[in-house]
């Protein structure tokens, strides 16, 4: 699934607006970045690594050797990077900024709003776009499992610095850091499983790539090898 990278889940989401409306909306940008207590509800939600909102003029569109295309409207642009499933996603951001994702998406043509969910979701799902292809640098750790790391390695600095003061300095630290982090020590655990027949080509996929990597390795060849 090329929206799925270990943890994580990348969304993209392309609505339509009214040109005539697309003002509306970037002075609404503008009152939520002066008001971030709007966003409080965002903010707090751990899941969410990344989530913006861009407008995108009707002549913004690049032209990559398909001739300027002539658009009726303007669109905005929704990129988010969050852990967990499609559904919890949702859930979780009309639960937490309900009248703020009502700011932002109000100008863009059909909206249900966020309340209630049903309808919101399958506007959602009409307007996604899939992502062909989805780089994570870290796809076994969620947001939670990278702070909680940080937390680690910051603890193991100031281990080292306590070291090189003395036994009883070492001591002392050792037993408070490990008192800070003792709850971020633990595994990170395995990815959700996106669905059975994700589930089922990726082990296939590896079997594949071992497989290969054998057969190039050792000068041997394998059923499945390129030609």
């Amino acid at each position: 699934m090329s929206n799925v990278a270990g943890k994580a889940y990348a969304m993209n989401v392309l609505t339509p607006m009214p040109p005539r409306r697309t003002g509306i909306n970037r002075w609404l940008f503008h009152v939520a970045r002066a008001l971030p207590s709007r966003l409080h509800g965002l903010l707090g939600l751990s899941i969410i690594h990344f989530a913006r909102w861009v407008i995108i003029r009707r002549d913004q569109w690049p032209d990559l050797g398909q001739g300027r295309e002539r658009l009726v409207n303007d669109y905005m642009l929704f990129c988010s990077n969050f852990n967990g499933t499609w559904d919890q996603y949702i859930d979780a951001f009309a639960d937490g900024i309900p009248s703020g994702l009502d700011l932002f998406w109000y100008s863009s043509t059909k909206y249900p709003g966020s309340v209630p969910i049903t309808p919101f979701k399958a506007y959602i799902r009409a307007n996604q776009i899939d992502t062909d292809y989805y780089y994570n640098a870290t796809p076994g750790a969620a947001q939670r499992d990278i702070k909680a790391a940080l937390r680690v390695r910051r603890a193991v600095l100031r281990l080292a610095e306590a070291h090189a003061q003395g036994e009883a300095a070492f001591q002392a630290a050792w037993v408070r850091e490990l008192g800070r982090v003792q709850n971020d020590l633990g595994t990170p655990g395995y990815a959700p499983v996106a669905s059975r027949d994700t589930d089922r080509a990726d082990a296939l996929r590896a079997t594949l790539a071992r497989e290969r990597w054998r057969a190039r390795a050792f000068g041997g060849e394998s059923a499945h090898a390129d030609p």
